[in-house]
């Protein structure tokens, strides 16, 4: 047995199977509900319940127990005993996201390439981080410098926060993750940041390109849109030099096999020798225009590094993509990179 649940407000239906939280179902259905730590102990899930009946699936506590004496309902504990109707503040945009400054630990460290560490970052059990889809955190260092990197998992699957690493010559967050950083060390963060998220509400085909690490946000996009049954047309280009630096390939072509609306073209720049590699080569913005010439019909999403994101943006300009149309997220150098590359960046004033 199921129930309907209707926000009047924004006319959003979704179903409640039995036993299921009214939370829980929307987040699984692409609906946008508020949270903060899923398990009733914040209060920031609540809202009206209009019409219908509900029975908690817990013990209240604190401020959830405040926000229920005051007529409010808790739809991280709710589960539907009717068919309801309810009152709630949604989230859509990156403006209706709380941005929160918390402590995490490091769960999990994953060499994916000579040069990618995957973490998994747990926060406290009272929390968790509502994000959207290729939204990025800040990491908020002893020093007073901040290093910023996108949320490579999607916002259902919350248990963790993935984070993509690349090792450059900084001199310190990035040597620090491959040679000093443990298991179980505490960092503090900030996030969600970023105006860079997948919009579902276009119906227009979906172009995602990425260079190197800038696949993590994408990865966030694409199993959101598995997750909600996103069944617009999307084509995902991934940049990088040679073979060694694909990652998460077998991934991505196991993602073929399940979704007929995905398509996949790695590319590579300079590839090597024992690569024997028989796929495109070039540089990746290249590749997306010959695949297609006429781009004022897409939606294109871009991450990676700035001369990729800066190539790209002129190409598709050219090539008929509105402004509107195109979502870029660079992934800018630190100072002490730049310096340690030769790099100085020019003052602007």
């Amino acid at each position: 047995m199921s129930f309907k649940v209707t926000v009047p407000a924004s006319g959003h239906e979704f179903d409640v199977e039995q036993g299921e939280t009214v939370l829980d179902a929307a987040l699984r259905q692409g609906i946008g509900l508020p949270y903060g730590c899923r398990n009733g102990a914040c209060g920031k899930c609540a809202g009206e319940l209009a019409a219908g009946e509900i029975a908690y699936s817990g013990e209240l506590s604190g401020l959830a127990l405040e926000q229920q004496q005051q007529g409010k309902t808790l739809f991280c504990q709710a589960c539907p005993q009717s068919n309801l109707e309810i009152k709630v503040r949604e989230i859509s945009t990156s403006r209706d996201v709380e941005i929160k400054t918390l402590p995490c630990r490091v769960e999990k460290m994953e060499l994916l390439t000579h040069d990618i560490m995957k973490l998994e970052l747990k926060l406290p059990e009272t929390e968790r981080l509502q994000f959207l889809a290729g939204q990025y955190i800040e990491f908020l260092l002893k020093d007073g410098k901040r290093r910023a990197f996108s949320i490579a998992n999607a916002p259902h699957d919350d248990e963790f926060i993935e984070l993509h690493i690349r090792h450059v010559p900084d001199g310190q967050f990035g040597d620090y993750v491959f040679d000093g950083m443990k298991v179980k060390e505490l960092l503090r963060l900030e996030g969600p940041l970023g105006n860079y998220y997948l919009r579902e509400e276009s119906d227009r085909p979906i172009i995602l390109m990425g260079g190197g690490t800038g696949f993590a946000p994408l990865k966030g996009m694409l199993e959101h849109a598995f997750h909600i049954g996103l069944d617009r047309p999307i084509h995902l280009f991934c940049g990088v030099r040679a073979r060694r630096d694909l990652y998460m390939d077998d991934m991505v072509n196991g993602w073929l096999a399940q979704y007929d609306n995905l398509k996949y073209t790695p590319v590579l720049s300079e590839p090597q020798a024992d690569d024997d590699w028989q796929g495109t080569t070039g540089f990746v913005h290249e590749a997306i225009i010959e695949a297609y010439p006429d781009l004022s019909g897409y939606d294109v999403y871009m991450s990676g590094p700035p001369p990729m994101i800066k190539a790209g943006m002129d190409a598709f300009y050219a090539h008929g993509l509105p402004e509107s149309q195109i979502y870029s997220d660079s992934f800018e150098y630190s100072d002490d990179a730049l310096r340690a590359m030769g790099i100085t960046k020019p003052n602007v004033g």
